[in-house]
């Protein structure tokens, strides 16, 4: 292998087993921060070794023996600062005395301990205690991978925010103790829905990019359709995880149709839905089948799915069951009500019934503070006003959205529905079908 192979080998390498690396770590010093640390040290030096020694038949192994030697090194130099640092230790040691000769299998443990250590670094990373970017910054780093460069890239900000909302959320997770357990009881569905969260987080920036030049950043997608998948198979049982799987799969569906050739944004009713990936639509079914033979009351990414289901299974744009998205959005409102969720139903009442109608529950939602300076608000209400042929009014709302919003391609898409808008009635083709995405 040419040095460059191994280097991607090693990078390969450190994407799949890093998860597994530093939960197991962290489930044996106790700090994911150490954990962390110890978890690069090894990967620094199979960086130093494998390129000369060559990549070990069991890389994951490798990494994690050498990762519990500095471990070992690391706590037996903190040993003076407490008693716990010395005690584990000698915990590890001698581990590590009970296997003489054998070769790095700490990798090969059964399923369910590495699932266990899994489960306790997601909801470790996920906390609530720590505030949403900290939170997804975190769960990227540490769950998907993904180093602090790659991190900025994705958000647009700059490494040394990134690297510092790393560290606050580390130096919080000791500060205030956080235990490196499974929540049990009543506290699981809490502490389930801020992983959630996260997951939808990271996908939602993908998928409609806040600010910038992209439209999309399907990295982003893709690593949270990853993250779904694992958490899927970790939690078997859980019908909302598998609901949030199939909201991403099939929502990542759509993602080589909504730009055209030159990169422009194409809204969902114009797309051509040839370009739909039918493997993710027929996994994300797959999925919500699942989420509704595990029973109880549909939760809020179970319905979102079913909704997305409703899109993905309409052959044509004409032929979507508008009437029953719109009941799917009610039903939404009743478990996640939220302006947002209504002025989601408010452009599927517009299909379903008609502009006017949506108008109304558009408008409603005007003085609503959060809405104030949401750009989708405007853009809805501008595209319900010219099917209506409310044109000068529509126009207004389209200018504003497009001061609203930070994301380039949206911003050129909204201002060229504000100048067609300008021409006279029917000089263009009619492109009134913002709001759905």
């Amino acid at each position: 292998m040419t040095a460059t192979d191994i280097q991607r080998t090693i990078d390969a390498v450190w994407r799949i087993e890093s998860p597994k690396l530093i939960a197991r770590l962290a489930r044996l010093v106790r700090d994911v921060g150490l954990a962390e640390e110890l978890a690069q040290d090894a990967f620094v030096a199979a960086l130093e070794q494998w390129p000369e020694s060559g990549v070990p038949p069991n890389p994951g192994g490798w990494l994690m023996s050498t990762a519990k030697h500095r471990a070992i090194d690391t706590l037996r130099r903190n040993e003076r600062l407490g008693r716990k640092y010395g005690e584990l230790a000698q915990e590890l040691a001698t581990q590590e005395q009970q296997r003489p000769g054998q070769p790095p299998a700490d990798m090969d443990l059964n399923l369910e301990e590495i699932s266990d250590d899994m489960l306790r670094l997601v909801f470790t990373a996920c906390h609530p205690v720590l505030s949403p970017e900290a939170r997804v910054a975190l769960t990227l780093r540490l769950l998907g991978g993904l180093t602090t460069a790659e991190i900025a890239r994705a958000y647009l900000v700059s490494e040394s925010t990134v690297a510092q909302r790393i560290v606050r959320a580390k130096r919080t997770l000791t500060k205030k103790q956080i235990p490196f357990e499974i929540p049990q009881g009543p506290e699981l569905g809490v502490r389930l829905a801020s992983v959630l969260e996260v997951i939808y987080l990271i996908f939602n920036e993908g998928y409609s990019a806040t600010a910038g030049e992209d439209w999309m950043r399907p990295d982003l997608c893709e690593d949270a359709v990853r993250l779904a998948r694992m958490l899927a198979g970790l939690m078997p049982k859980e019908p909302e995880v598998h609901g949030l799987v199939a909201l991403l799969e099939i929502q990542a569906s759509r993602t080589a149709a909504r730009t055209n050739s030159t990169g422009e944004p194409v809204l969902l009713l114009d797309q051509d839905r040839r370009r739909w990936d039918r493997l993710l639509i027929r996994r994300g079914l797959s999925a919500l089948d699942r989420a509704e033979e595990l029973g109880g009351q549909a939760g809020r990414y179970t319905l979102q799915a079913a909704i997305a289901a409703s899109h993905a299974r309409a052959p044509t744009a004409e032929e979507t069951d508008w009437t029953r998205i719109a009941a799917l959005y009610w039903a939404l409102m009743l478990v996640a009500p939220s302006p947002v969720v209504e002025l989601n139903r408010a452009v599927a009442v517009s299909r379903a019934v008609g502009p006017a109608a949506a108008l109304e529950i558009v408008d409603a939602l005007r003085d609503e503070p959060t809405l104030t300076d949401y750009h989708l608000l405007s853009s809805v209400r501008g595209d319900l006003l010219a099917r209506l042929d409310r044109r000068d009014e529509a126009r207004a709302e389209f200018e504003r959205a497009a001061t609203l919003t930070d994301n380039a391609p949206e911003q050129t898409l909204l201002r060229l529905r504000a100048a067609e808008l300008a021409e006279p009635a029917g000089s263009h083709g009619q492109r009134g079908r913002h709001g759905t995405r």
